[in-house]
């Protein structure tokens, strides 16, 4: 892990803790330097050095945000994100050391919503404690026209509720799948690029972009009839994604029709 010197934390004064946060890492080290820096950043945070420990800890209180490290003793981090994920939407972003592209997919397929390779700057961790939190709660709750409900093609999502509907029959999305869903909906019929889906839904102007291609996928697999011919979310080659508000109705025979768009495959 990088090393950098302390500074004060963003939510030193005084007051309710900005969030509860659970810290699962069977390395003391690394434990100990994102327990500090959350704490001085203003976060209540509790810890925990293996999986069994932190789904007690997980069950006794539930936290807003888990930051979860992937090769933990015994169960691993992937196991652990499973089974927190049948009890509810709480935010994870997962930590390991290990870069394939391969793992970085597999814990965003299990419901992570982000993930950081080590080493890594404990700051760059708080920001995007910080941001996955924003976006959890609503960057801006006192706006009407930004929280008022959503309607196209058969969806509709509350974005003050945080629920989602397709068809009537409610939608099971994680934090990010619904924030993505969100800003399609928003701007129905454009056309936008992975970068601008990273900096828009999750508030970097850096990152994987595989992640932006893994949620996608998954919200596909959630909205679409058959998310392998996808008509909502579709697919702009060399460019990026768009949702198409009025989707055209899958051909009788099985088949999609001319011009219809027929995989989820990266745009890029």
């Amino acid at each position: 892990m990088e090393n950098i010197p302390d500074t004060p934390g963003s939510g030193t004064a005084p007051g309710a803790p900005r969030g509860h946060v659970l810290v699962v890492d069977d390395d003391p080290t690394v434990a100990e330097v994102v327990v500090g820096y959350l704490d001085r950043a203003g976060y209540d945070v509790r810890r925990a050095g293996d999986g069994p420990a932190a789904l007690e800890c997980f069950t006794a209180r539930r936290p807003d945000l888990v930051v979860l490290d992937l090769m933990l003793p015994g169960m691993d981090g992937f196991e652990v994100c499973r089974r927190m994920r049948t009890h509810g939407r709480v935010p994870v972003i997962m930590l390991t050391a290990r870069g394939d592209e391969d793992d970085r997919i597999l814990g965003l397929e299990t419901g992570a919503d982000d993930y950081v390779t080590k080493p890594f700057s404990p700051r760059e961790l708080v920001l995007r404690v910080d941001a996955v939190l924003r976006r959890g709660r609503g960057a801006a709750p006192g706006a009407d026209t930004v929280r008022a409900p959503l309607e196209c093609a058969g969806l509709r999502l509350d974005p003050a509720a945080r629920r989602a509907e397709r068809d009537g029959r409610e939608l099971a999305l994680t934090l990010r799948e619904f924030d993505l869903l969100t800003f399609f909906l928003r701007h129905p019929g454009r056309v936008f690029t992975r970068e601008e889906l990273m900096r828009e839904v999750w508030g970097w102007d850096f990152g994987d972009l595989s992640t932006v291609t893994v949620h996608v996928r998954r919200l596909r697999g959630k909205v679409e009839t058959d998310p392998a011919r996808p008509q909502l979310i579709q697919t702009v080659w060399g460019v990026g994604y768009r949702l198409d508000p009025a989707p055209v109705p899958a051909h009788p025979d099985g088949f999609a029709p001319p011009g219809a768009p027929t995989t989820d495959a990266d745009p890029s």
